[in-house]
């Protein structure tokens, strides 16, 4: 690929973020989170922002070196402890409905080797910081969108026989496919694939199951759904009435369980990538909702950590279906980022459900949500559970089975 030809899918993938995965319009003020790497795409980026009419564009610049020497100088106390500056900046994007970019690009081990307990108080702090915007991001509050970015690091984990700026530059396209970049129009493509995945959770919605049921090798899981359940696909409104994209890619449809309604054993099928860690061969049994044994071949301490986070985090917050056939499934990679590998599977999440999830589940308290079955916690973490072996079906409240997924992939 050429510098010219790469430079020009890049201004695609950073115009197709901003115009149709936020929507950017005149006098929105936008927040961006991004990689000191990342820098060209950064640029593209926000200028695209501007030329979208945003009134002003904020870059808060990550970087992976500089987390790990925090984690491996400051003490668990200090890493705990966040800055006034740092908790007005988030209320103001809470309270002025900021719309927020985040791309992702870091080594899924970038933390390996840190402490568990150093990790463990970094997220805390983490997690209380965002609360304030956390909850606006819920509660569709703000509009969000997550985007990736290739970086040596994360490509050669992904291509580990490549040279890492052949890695990266494989990556780049894998990026590109899975976000149709690679097509003659890449917003015509992305609007389609949005009409197909919303009418596929307008289908599910008719049904209004009270439970799922998982059958693939290592799980046997029943999933309770609340009451007044929501399927969700690809898009979502802000309170503002402003249509948005919270990732991409998408291939998923997704509503959230009953957080005490959830029995049985389900084990993950791809590894995750949690903290600066790589977490596989989870294995999870459930009862009455909440997680009563919980495994990993790799990532013991980190899940148990992950676990002891609140209450919730023992309780699933999310249910996702995606086909085995989807483009990114398909591909064969591994890409060891929730952001893609997530859309190769059915998964699941551990932590807080989206309140939209329910009618009117964006007007309740949090002892509301948890009345109407939504689980509530710092934490949101998905998990890969799908295969080319998964059978689900949905069950009715008079009794009827529905197959919904054999082999993998939709029954219908």
């Amino acid at each position: 690929m050429t510098n010219t030809s790469f430079q020009n899918k890049l201004a695609a993938y950073a115009n197709l973020a901003i115009k149709l995965g936020l929507q950017i319009q005149s006098g929105d003020w936008l927040h961006l989170t991004i990689n000191l790497d990342q820098a060209n795409l950064a640029h593209l980026l926000v200028e695209a922002a501007y030329q979208a009419g945003a009134r002003k564009v904020m870059v808060q610049w990550q970087d992976d070196q500089l987390q790990r020497l925090d984690l491996t100088y400051q003490s668990a106390a200090d890493l705990q402890t966040s800055l006034p500056y740092q908790e007005e900046q988030l209320q103001f994007i809470a309270t002025n409905h900021v719309k927020r970019l985040v791309v992702v690009s870091t080594d899924p081990a970038a933390l390996q080797g840190i402490p568990t307990e150093k990790i463990a108080a970094y997220q805390q702090r983490q997690s209380k910081g965002l609360a304030a915007v956390r909850n606006a991001t819920q509660n569709n509050q703000l509009s969000w969108l997550i985007i990736a970015a290739a970086s040596p690091a994360w490509a050669q984990k992904v291509f580990p026989q490549l040279t890492a700026e052949a890695a990266t530059e494989e990556l780049w396209q894998a990026i590109f496919k899975a976000n149709r970049v690679d097509q003659p129009d890449p917003i015509a493509a992305w609007q389609q694939h949005r009409d197909d995945l919303s009418a596929r959770a307008a289908r599910l919605n008719q049904y209004q199951f009270d439970a799922l049921h998982y059958q693939a090798p290592g799980t046997d899981l029943t999933i309770g759904l609340p009451k007044n359940h929501i399927w969700e696909a690809a898009g979502a409104t802000n309170t503002q009435g402003e249509y948005f994209i919270p990732n991409m890619p998408t291939e998923e449809v997704f509503t959230a369980p009953d957080w005490l309604r959830v029995d049985g054993t389900v084990s993950s099928t791809k590894p995750l990538s949690y903290a600066g860690t790589v977490l596989s061969g989870l294995q999870l049994t459930f009862k009455n909702g909440q997680v009563i044994a919980a495994t990993a071949k790799q990532g013991q301490a980190t899940l148990e950590q992950l676990l002891a986070t609140d209450e919730g985090a023992r309780h699933l917050g999310e249910v996702a279906l995606v086909p085995d056939q989807s483009p990114i499934s398909q591909s064969g990679l591994i890409f060891y980022n929730t952001l893609f590998d997530e859309n190769a599977s059915d998964h699941l999440a551990l932590g807080a459900a989206y309140p939209f999830s329910v009618k009117n589940g964006t007007k309740l308290n949090k002892l509301q949500l948890q009345k109407a079955g939504l689980n509530v916690s710092q934490v949101h973490v998905d998990f890969m559970v799908g295969s080319a072996e998964m059978n689900i079906d949905g069950l009715t409240k008079t009794g009827e089975v529905v197959p919904l997924f054999r082999k993998g992939n939709w029954a219908k």
